[in-house]
């Protein structure tokens, strides 16, 4: 059985070597163009901004971030609808969060509905806050345009009161329970949001499918013969089923865009290191988000600078930068046109109508070593991976033995990368990031385009692969085909979905989703953009927007 097997492959090094060499991770060893780079361990790039900049004026309230006409296709309950009705008192922070407590718990005898996207949560702790919440609108005083609002976190980001277990079976004596929030938990929660809890994941964040035998696996709220994508699947079948308007995820490999893709909603990969130091030279903290509205509202709240944190704090807050730029998006035809038909016909469709209808200038761009970038990103990360699960465990020497079995051979593979190689990576790391700086000075404002992923959804092949896991890397490659380069290189990138693809099983259309890669620092011009691609989604995409068939109707 793969179970049996993976446990035989997690005790023998010389087959994880050999599964490391199969998947052409010692490519880079024939690059001959790498001698002339050193090594860029840590791709954070820290914008410079005019000495007499300040944030912006474009306050969060509703009147900058007004509620979608009713008519609206396929519209979702934004962050501005919940404080408006909140104001209005027809709807208290109260009243939502006793209408979700129980479609969410997986801890009452008959589990809620929605139940597998959370892995943990604190219900006295959720009604205390929504109790405070409600007090403060009646008084008038609410906290900000997120008081209220129900949300919340990835397992693998830090709640007060909650265990982090990033997605692996519960274990109270290495899991201790957390004393501190993360800083952007922190900004959420100082903004009176109400944290329903720990969203569900891909354990260790390994794979992009969300497939979790320890937890579950939520299926695509629009088909549930679906994957949700990973490993911020629960965050993105959260916002995607109209739970909450904002959950906050992260993305060390696709990992907020590629859900975001496949469920059809919004996600940004902010800079690296912007939100905070996640220990990782790829993975970053960033909301998903039901709306571009909503998606600007938790970026910014999120990426204030902190002042304890000796990176962090050097970024400027969002909105600091007012220089104007042209409107300008770059396609690499041969890298782009790797998309299933379907899918680069949507992709296309949109960059027409920016072109015709909003002015945007195309410009074809070329990258160099895609595909081996790809490669040097995967066993980067799977690096990482492998170095802290080994240091987050009772028993250093059977390190693998709690992991479910796809992980035991995805992370001791990741184990056997050779120092030659793990150096080669961050040559190439370098080499791309100078690339890409000498095509974001040559064309400033410079948006790079492609699809999120180049496949129409991750079909689950059969139901017991929801008990054991699996492990596909051809699939896990092809998916992660686009979405790699702003991990390897701290580039911010966005996801918005534009359209739907008929399934090969299951009932219900998949969303589709374009990517856009913006220069270091420049999540505001994305997020611009991203207005545009919403914009294109309700009003010129035949049928406009849809909700998945189990979407739920809070208000």
């Amino acid at each position: 059985t793969f179970e049996l097997t993976s446990r035989s492959v997690s005790k023998l090094g010389f087959v994880q070597k050999l599964l490391w060499t199969n998947a052409g991770f010692n490519a880079l060893r024939n690059l001959k163009h790498l001698k002339g780079y050193t090594e860029r361990w840590d791709p954070t790039v820290i914008p410079l901004v005019d000495a007499d900049s300040s944030p912006g004026d474009r306050r969060l309230d509703s009147e900058n971030f007004p509620i979608l006409p009713e008519n609206t296709p396929g519209r979702y309950h934004s962050v501005t609808e919940y404080h408006t009705l909140y104001l209005s008192g027809q709807l208290t922070p109260l009243a939502v969060a006793e209408s979700l407590l129980p479609i969410i718990r997986r801890d009452l005898k008959a589990t809620g509905r929605y139940s597998i996207a959370f892995i943990d949560t604190h219900v006295d702790a959720v009604l205390e806050a929504a109790k405070a919440s409600t007090l403060r609108y009646e008084k008038g005083t609410p906290l900000s345009i997120l008081d209220g609002v129900p949300t919340a976190i990835k397992d693998d980001s830090d709640v007060k009161g909650y265990r982090t277990t990033q997605g692996r079976k519960r274990n109270d004596e290495v899991m201790k329970i957390v004393e501190e929030s993360s800083w952007p938990v922190q900004k959420w929660e100082e903004a009176g949001a109400v944290i329903l809890g720990k969203a569900n994941m891909h354990e260790l964040g390994a794979d992009t499918t969300n497939n979790n035998p320890n937890w579950g696996t939520p299926r695509n709220p629009h088909n549930d013969q679906y994957y949700t994508g990973g490993s911020s699947g629960g965050p993105a079948y959260i916002v995607s089923a109209g739970l909450c308007p904002i959950v906050l995820g992260s993305d060390g490999g696709g990992s907020i865009r590629l859900p975001s893709s496949y469920c059809g909603v919004y996600g940004l990969k902010p800079s690296h290191n912007r939100l905070e130091d996640t220990e990782s030279t790829v993975t970053v903290s960033g909301p998903l988000a039901a709306t571009i509205a909503d998606l600007e509202i938790a970026y910014r709240l999120a990426a204030a600078p902190n002042p304890d944190d000796p990176t962090c704090a050097l970024f400027a807050p969002p909105q600091s930068n007012k220089r104007s730029y042209p409107k300008i998006l770059g396609i690499y035809k041969e890298w782009f046109e790797r998309a299933d038909a379907p899918v680069e016909t949507l992709c296309h469709n949109v960059i027409k109508y920016c072109k015709d209808k909003l002015g945007y200038e195309i410009v074809d761009i070329t990258i160099p070593y895609v595909t081996e970038g790809q490669l040097a990103e995967s066993f980067t990360i799977l690096t990482e991976m492998a170095v802290r699960a080994r240091a987050h465990v009772k028993n250093p020497k059977d390190w693998l033995k709690d992991l479910n079995p796809a992980n035991k051979v995805l992370i001791g593979v990741g184990a056997q990368t050779p120092g030659v190689d793990y150096f080669l990576a961050q040559q190439l790391r370098n080499m791309l990031m100078q690339h890409l700086a000498f095509l974001y000075q040559k064309h400033p404002g410079l948006i790079i385009v492609t699809p999120t992923t180049p496949n129409s959804g991750w079909p689950i092949a059969s139901e017991g692969d929801l008990k054991h896991g699996i492990s596909d890397g051809n699939m896990t490659i092809r998916n992660m085909e686009y979405v790699w380069m702003a991990n390897l290189c701290g580039n911010p990138a966005i996801s918005c979905p534009i359209g739907y693809v008929d399934p090969v099983k299951g009932q219900g259309r998949i969303p589709i989703g374009i990517m856009g890669m913006g220069e270091w620092g420049s999540e505001d011009l994305l997020l611009n953009w991203g207005r545009e691609c919403e914009g294109y989604l309700n009003e010129v995409y035949p049928g406009g927007r849809q909700r998945p068939k189990n979407w739920n109707d809070v208000v």
